[in-house]
């Protein structure tokens, strides 16, 4: 499996489901996800209108490396239910 590029394309609802079938408590989830967040596109034309991020993960924060794992562990346990 690769997963070089998967960390920048985890959907936020994915991450939310994975924290919460973890047993993440609901108002750690909210300050964790970055709630609300919104960013721009700049050009030498200038900024874009912000628009709500949905996918991936926020790139420097300490957190993401850890969220993208739960998400991988959630995953596999969810597989290994589903599995006889």
């Amino acid at each position: 499996m690769d997963l070089e590029k998967a960390f920048d394309r985890v959907l936020r609802v994915v991450i939310r489901w994975a924290v919460h079938k973890l047993g993440v408590e609901g108002w750690l989830v909210s300050a964790v996800m970055y709630a609300g967040a919104k960013t721009v596109v700049r050009t030498v034309y200038g900024n874009s209108n912000s628009f709500e991020v949905k996918v991936g993960m926020n790139q420097g924060s300490a957190l993401s490396p850890l969220l993208f794992v739960i998400v991988i562990e959630a995953v596999s346990r969810e597989f290994s239910i589903a599995s006889p």
